[in-house]
């Protein structure tokens, strides 16, 4: 490990500004008042902070971010690739270059899945041998590297079957049930469902037809979802085209995510491994994607009762539920042991060196990703590009700025899940939130109109009000600041007659599919992941590539600019601020929302649920937040106070977040422990999920225990938020 030499550090009330000539970029960057107050600063501090921001958002540059990107979609790169590996090194030596502290590559020794060879063909009432590859494009060179693989699902278990086909539209457990309803078992058959909506993640369509008893599992992108149904496909447009392919992993990482050799705790080498068999997360049956083209010959032969309406797709023939098919899939995988890599950086406090701000954006891609994950990728380098320059002008955060580039996230949330858990006794301590971008760019700007693109973030609630707040100083491709660009698009996206409310900017309710699990649902810590969204059709296919995002997702690469602006703006805040601006007023609100919801989606059982002191205990903690926080903000517009006392007020604030925690878990799922948020196994959003799940399941019992961690989580967090606003009220 080598690390950087480095200016000694100042205080941050000594910041020394050293270039205060603006580059032209600053011209485009809304204007903000220099003195405009900030969440959690002093007004001295938040003036420095202004400047601070201000030389930030003149760093990143739209022709750089491009140059990023075509390094990082060069070439195909998986998770246990060699170029995936030597990516891992570049961003290594791309970080010490621009000063960050203490560049180390973490590795880990996991249980991969890959193809050795994999084969599908109906057999009856015709012969047609499935291509399971995508067809190159003249106009996109990249689409001819021989190094782009064929159609296969990560963890998919190995097998040779031959039988019946059937069609169970998106292969949800109420598709199963219309079967039977129509006298159809899938025991013993091959079933085969489409990426449709209601949407469901493939690792739940999996352990769904494992469960019904089906022999193989073929899912395949219906042209009503993602392709010629929605506009023009690719490359004259953002849609997939025939022949495109979704890979992915059907992992059942909403048990437990992370190695499924290693469950709960870090695959560091060395580390003990269970057998492949005993792990919860490892679907059972053979499973292969599909594309539409290679689906419809089996859709047009079947000759049985016709599927319901909302059961018919986008291709010109009748969807029928089964008759006549029968096809024979082969699957052989590859599981084995191999190295995953995450790359870690820091540039460490001045002031609060124990205080983490994480940053991080996962690096594998299933083939090119030019949206998943190069289009986070290009914008995280640009941000720790201007992080490290602003280091080498002099200027230091408070608090340490950690970056990671997580590694296997595509297969199950995997270098995340196991730096988190290698490192879960210093996060418990020191993590203050962890920004995730995923996808900066998941959308094409040439079809999203005047409004451009849509800025579609979630947060924890607590942070919410901050990322709004900040979003008002970022700027948008449009020359508006981002604040006003987003509320144009949600009023566009929500098709409202008025402009959304401010506390309705941020998506609150929080699923799984990308790296802050580990952080939120494990570890209990507040997350937000960032990211712009719009048209969107090539989504894990050959087709996300550089080509894709250069004249069709983000031809000026200004999109990806404007989310490296935000991200950094709320890091600074975070790493900077005097007092931490969580919101648990704001917080509380948004829990009386997930609870009335839960009351109305169970009306029938309203009078089982004996919900009326939760209901109390929030409203409790809502008012104690609300008074912390007006004591806050009148005490540091006075000028605030000790840094030991504005320290201490920190720590209380940091232990309610942890406060949510319960360690046994939820019920079913022990690694899941926060009392808040989870995930569904369709990794939809579940909020209080030991409590929903117990009620949806009808199981009271169940139910009033879950109810009563709850309340207890609350009036620890209330008589801690009540302690904090008489501590820091004292001698103020």
């Amino acid at each position: 490990m080598r690390k950087c030499s480095v200016v000694p550090p100042a205080s941050f009330l000594t910041l020394l500004f050293v270039s205060t000539v603006l580059l032209a970029q600053h011209q485009e960057t809304p204007p903000s008042s220099a003195s405009a107050p900030i969440l959690g600063f002093t007004p001295p501090h938040a003036v420095l902070e202004h400047k601070l921001e201000t030389e930030f958002q003149a760093i990143p540059s739209p022709e750089k971010t491009r140059e990023w990107h075509r390094t990082f979609t060069a070439e195909p790169h998986p998770a246990a690739s060699e170029r995936n590996n030597q990516l891992a090194d570049y961003i290594a030596n791309e970080w010490r270059k621009q000063g960050w502290e203490d560049v180390t590559l973490r590795r880990y020794e996991v249980l991969h899945s890959r193809p050795r060879s994999v084969s599908l063909e109906m057999t009856a009432p015709a012969h047609y041998t499935a291509s399971l590859r995508e067809d190159p494009v003249d106009a996109d060179p990249d689409t001819k590297n021989s190094a782009v693989s064929g159609a296969y699902f990560g963890y998919s278990a190995s097998g040779d079957v031959t039988a019946e086909v059937v069609y169970a539209h998106s292969g949800n457990p109420e598709d199963y049930d219309l079967l039977r309803k129509n006298g159809i078992g899938v025991k013993g058959k091959i079933v085969l469902v489409r990426y449709s909506n209601p949407y469901s993640y493939r690792g739940f369509k999996a352990l769904t037809a494992e469960r019904e008893g089906a022999a193989a599992l073929l899912i395949y992108s219906d042209p009503a979802e993602d392709g010629y149904a929605r506009g023009k496909v690719f490359p004259d447009g953002p849609w997939g085209p025939e022949g495109h392919i979704q890979r992915g992993a059907i992992t059942y990482d909403y048990i437990v995510p992370g190695d499924p050799t290693t469950p709960g705790w870090a695959s560091v080498p060395g580390a003990r491994h269970i057998k492949p068999e005993e792990a919860w997360s490892l679907p059972k049956i053979p499973a292969l994607p599909l594309s539409w083209r290679d689906a419809k010959p089996l859709l047009e032969k079947m000759n049985g009762p016709q599927a319901p309406r909302d059961w018919q797709g986008a291709l010109p023939i009748k969807y029928r539920l089964t008759g006549a098919v029968t096809a024979h899939v082969k699957v052989d995988m590859d599981t084995s042991l191999q190295p995953y890599a995450v790359v870690e950086a820091r540039i460490r406090g001045s002031e609060s060196p124990d205080e983490w701000v994480l940053v991080g954006n996962h690096r594998d891609a299933w083939v090119f990703g030019g949206v998943d994950p190069s289009s986070g990728t290009a914008s995280m380098m640009e941000l720790t590009r201007a992080l490290g320059e602003l280091k080498q002008r002099g200027m230091w955060t408070r608090r340490t700025v950690i970056a990671c580039s997580w590694d296997g996230e595509e297969y199950a949330l995997t270098g995340s899940t196991e730096w988190g858990e290698q490192f879960a006794e210093d996060l418990k301590k020191k993590l203050v939130a962890y920004l995730n971008v995923d996808e900066s760019v998941a959308g094409a700007a040439t079809t999203a109109g005047d409004e451009g693109l849509s800025f579609s973030p979630s947060a924890v609630a607590s942070l919410a009000p901050m990322l709004v707040e900040a979003s008002k100083d970022a700027r948008a491709p449009s020359g508006k600041s981002l604040y006003e660009a987003w509320r144009a698009t949600s009023k566009r996206d929500e098709k409202a007659s008025a402009q959304p409310h401010d506390s309705g900017l941020v998506e609150t309710r929080i699923g799984s599919g990308s790296d802050h699990t580990v952080f939120l649902n494990h570890l209990g810590w507040p997350v937000i992941n960032l990211g712009f969204t719009g048209d969107y059709g090539v989504y894990h296919s050959m087709y996300d590539d550089h080509y894709w995002m250069e004249h069709i997702g983000d031809p000026t690469f200004e999109y990806h600019v404007a989310l490296t602006d935000i991200w950094g703006l709320v890091a600074l805040r975070l790493a900077n601020a005097d007092v931490l601006p969580y919101d648990f007023g704001f917080n509380a609100m948004v829990l009386e929302h997930f609870l009335t919801d839960l009351e109305l989606k169970n009306k029938p059982d309203a009078h089982k649920l004996k919900l009326k002191k939760l209901h109390e205990r929030i409203a409790e903690f809502q008012k104690a937040g609300n008074e912390l926080r007006e004591a806050v903000e009148k005490g540091l517009a006075a000028g605030g106070d000790s840094a030991e006392k504005m320290q201490r007020l920190n720590q209380e604030l940091l232990q309610v977040e942890s406060n949510w925690l319960d360690p046994g878990g939820i019920p079913g799922r022990p690694w899941f422990q926060h009392l808040l948020y989870a995930a569904r196994y369709t990794y939809a959003h579940l909020e209080f999920p030991g409590l929903t799940e117990a009620v949806e399941k009808g199981d009271w019992k169940l139910a009033a225990e879950q109810e009563a961690l709850i309340e207890r989580a609350l009036e620890k967090n209330i008589a801690l938020l009540r302690m904090a606003k008489n501590s820091w009220e004292k001698n103020n």
